[in-house]
């Protein structure tokens, strides 16, 4: 035996090398950037701690959890990354084992009442979670995820201080080499509901989509619910979700859903998004409400007065039958504030108007309005009613004059006379109502006529029309896009620039596309001259740099009313070790890529970094300060520029390994010897039973699989001998 050592040592040795170098391989090529795809539940109740799960990819060692805004602190519980058949393969293997009870991990000698455990064995009170963890992971194995991108799955703990603000924030992840997309995650107001969360999906296959299919046990489809309340779940492809619930004649019931609002595109899926469908049936079975979205939004509300005491069902799901892990919902359920319309959508800077405001369950409800000396811009208003916050609206403020739009004003004799520049809060009034408008202009002059409305959660669809006084149309505008909405698929709002043909009066026509009107129908119409400026988007929202690099960063620029002038781009007062060369983007540069540098080895924690723009505007200097965007696609086809609240950066030291999560303990060689092989008399079976490549593989995977605390000691080393006795 003590010749035998030597050699076995010095095989043993070559083998674990190798496994060690192939571990090391991946740093060595191209950095992926950490990526979520979903997060369930996508929220939590204030004052309460709760587990959250997350699926992506390029998560290995993950290790931070940072979430925007403060009294949410949220730390990683656990990470299962993908299998393969293989490693599946030993861990079946490992738990057969298990449950015989052959190995060292379940054998301890009692004396006394007291366990006494063999050197370097686990406690036999740690055998039954570690068969309960292998069976879960080998459970949640697919060999073909529907999203290869969504099958690394990340465990959180999440705690929400009681005051903390309520609302939406963002999530990130980070590893040792980056940081994560940021995906929505929401400060809740009231009891929270959660459905288990699904497993990876399996791809659907052309013909055998039933294969796919969740099987839910039938005592899942239905959940009974106490409202008010927030119910959180994910739909599976071809599923439905149902929750009931008790409710009494004349409740006003506010039922809304947050699906696409957490996970705006979908890039693999038609139409590129989550499009789910509420249905809300009586006592009977009746169906006594739908809706598949509310106004020009894919998210559904439903507005319910309840018609007698009784238990009701709320249906949910897609509305073609699709689903996966990331077709997450939450949908809250009560007798809440909701605000339908506000009238103004806006106001003018230091001065707003009285804004009234319609809606359900407003009794004694204050509404929040910008604080006075709040800049020109678009704010988020809700109303609050015995500490229930409302859904937010958008409100706008403005440096431009404003009055209010006098009806009648339907046609060209009956015109609202204006003097320019001016802003026009309005709205549609009836179904096939024109708001016409009347102004002196001069030969040559250029005008702008923009509608806000869309952009101000208005459903109004507009259109516009410019004529001159004997009604010749010399503009017209349906749909005008904006580079800068993000999330907006539907550039409704409209907007026109020309230059008039001679001194006179000229008329500005303004109605809804679909002839539609009401109360929740509202616009801004502003009538000036042109208003040249810019906005910046950066991308992507976050950057990993290696220790003295450099990475870049690209800068889009949305021109507006005509501005061609030089935009120049830098960091603005960039953190110590951070710098960047000033560029600049030529009147013909949609996009830039900013150099980023770093002269620091590692960074303990991200930083925030803040990009702006200057130029020259008719004598004015004007800066912006670019918004962190994600590059996002809808539907194989379409790109969008999501905002981001930060732009952050980390430096890491690319060498950096993280300490082993788990060794082996030092065992003599004697208790690991490989059986000796029985020669055979047929060479052909004296043959090596693995090349040196599955050797190195198998040996990764023991390696990995020990390391997440999936092996025993004595099944991993009796392994790594079998490797060494097949090659």
């Amino acid at each position: 035996m003590g010749m035998k050592t030597p050699e076995w040592g010095h095989k043993s040795l070559a083998i674990l090398g190798m496994a060690g170098l192939l571990a090391l391989a991946p740093t060595a090529r191209a950095q992926v950037r950490p990526y979520i795809g979903f997060v369930y539940p996508a929220g939590g109740q204030r004052g309460t701690t709760f587990q959250i799960k997350l699926g992506g990819q390029g998560l290995d060692d993950l290790n931070e959890v940072f979430v925007t805004g403060s009294g949410v602190v949220a730390k990683v519980v656990e990470y299962d990354r993908t299998l393969n058949p293989q490693e599946t393969t030993l861990l079946n293997e490992q738990l057969k084992e298990l449950k015989r009870g052959t190995t060292n991990a379940a054998s301890t000698m009692r004396t006394a009442g007291t366990a006494e455990t063999s050197p370097g064995t686990e406690n036999a009170e740690a055998t039954p979670k570690l068969i309960a963890r292998i069976e879960k992971r080998i459970a949640e194995y697919v060999n073909r995820p529907a999203s290869g991108a969504l099958a690394n799955i990340a465990y959180l703990e999440v705690s929400i201080a009681p005051e903390a603000q309520t609302g939406q924030r963002e999530l990130r992840l980070g590893t040792p080499r980056g940081l994560s997309n940021p995906l929505v995650f929401h400060v809740g107001q009231l009891p929270e509901v959660c459905r288990k969360p699904m497993l990876t999906a399996s791809l659907q296959v052309l013909g055998k989509e039933e294969l796919a299919l969740r099987k839910r046990p039938a005592n899942e489809a239905e959940e009974r619910i106490s409202i008010p309340c927030t119910a959180n779940g994910q739909i599976a492809s071809g599923e439905l979700n149902r929750y009931r619930f008790a409710a009494r004649k004349g409740q006003r019931l506010v039922i809304t859903t947050r699906a696409r609002q957490l996970i705006p595109y979908i890039a693999d899926a038609v139409p590129g998004w989550f499009q789910p469908v509420l249905a809300l049936y009586d006592t009977s079975g009746k169906e006594v409400a739908y809706d598949d979205d509310y106004r020009f939004k894919p998210d559904p509300t439903i507005l319910y007065q309840v018609s007698k005491d009784g238990e009701y069902v709320l249906a949910i799901y897609d509305a073609i039958y699709r689903g996966r892990e990331d077709f997450v919902y939450r949908i809250t359920i009560g007798e809440l504030p909701f605000v339908t319309s506000i009238f103004p959508l806006g106001g003018r800077a230091g001065a707003p108007a009285g804004i009234r405001m319609k809606g359900w369950n407003l009794e004694n409800a204050r509404l929040t309005l910008p604080p006075k000396d709040a800049e020109p811009g678009i704010y988020e208003l809700t109303a609050s009613s015995e500490d229930l916050v409302s859904n937010p609206l958008a409100f706008a403020l403005d440096t431009l004059p404003e009055c209010f739009e006098k009806e009648v004003n339907n046609t060209l004799a009956q015109a609202q006379k204006v003097i320019l520049p001016i802003i026009i809060n309005g709205r549609m009034d009836r179904p096939g109502d024109w708001d016409v408008f009347q102004f002196k202009g001069k030969s040559n002059q250029t005008i702008v006529a923009e509608v806000s409305a869309r952009r101000l959660d208005s459903p109004l669809d507009s259109v516009l029309k410019l004529t001159d006084g004997t009604g010749k149309l010399l503009a017209f505008s349906d749909d005008c896009e904006d580079l800068g909405a993000g999330v907006n698929t539907h550039h409704a709002d409209s907007f026109l620039m020309a230059r008039l043909p001679a001194d006179g009066t000229y008329y500005v026509h303004l109605g809804d596309t679909a002839r539609n009107a009401g109360e929740e129908y509202g616009y801004r119409l502003r009538l000036s001259a042109p208003q040249p400026d810019f906005a910046l988007r950066v991308v992507p929202s976050s950057v990993s740099l290696r220790g003295k690099s450099s990475t870049t960063l690209s800068v889009y620029a949305i021109r507006k009313e005509g501005f061609t002038g030089p935009i120049k781009l830098a960091l603005k007062e960039p953190p110590t070790g951070f710098s960047a060369a000033p560029i600049s983007l030529s009147g013909t540069q949609a996009v830039a890529r900013l150099t980023l540098k770093t002269d620091l080895l590692t960074t303990a924690e991200p930083v925030n970094l803040s990009v702006i723009g200057s130029a020259k505007i008719q004598d004015r200097d004007v800066t912006h300060e670019a918004v962190p965007a994600e590059d996002r696609m809808q539907a194989f086809l379409w790109r969008h520029l999501v905002p981001a609240t930060e732009l952050k950066a980390l430096v890491f030291d690319p060498s950096y390994q993280p300490p082993p999560k788990r060794s082996p303990r030092a065992r003599s060689p004697a208790e690991v010897e490989p059986k000796p092989a029985v020669a055979s008399a047929d060479p052909a079976a004296n043959k090596p039973r693995f090349n040196k490549q599955q050797v190195a593989g198998r040996l990764r995977q023991l390696k990995v699989l020990f390391e997440e605390g999936l092996l025993t000691d004595d099944f991993y080393d009796q392994r790594i001998a079998e490797c060494e006795a097949a090659h």
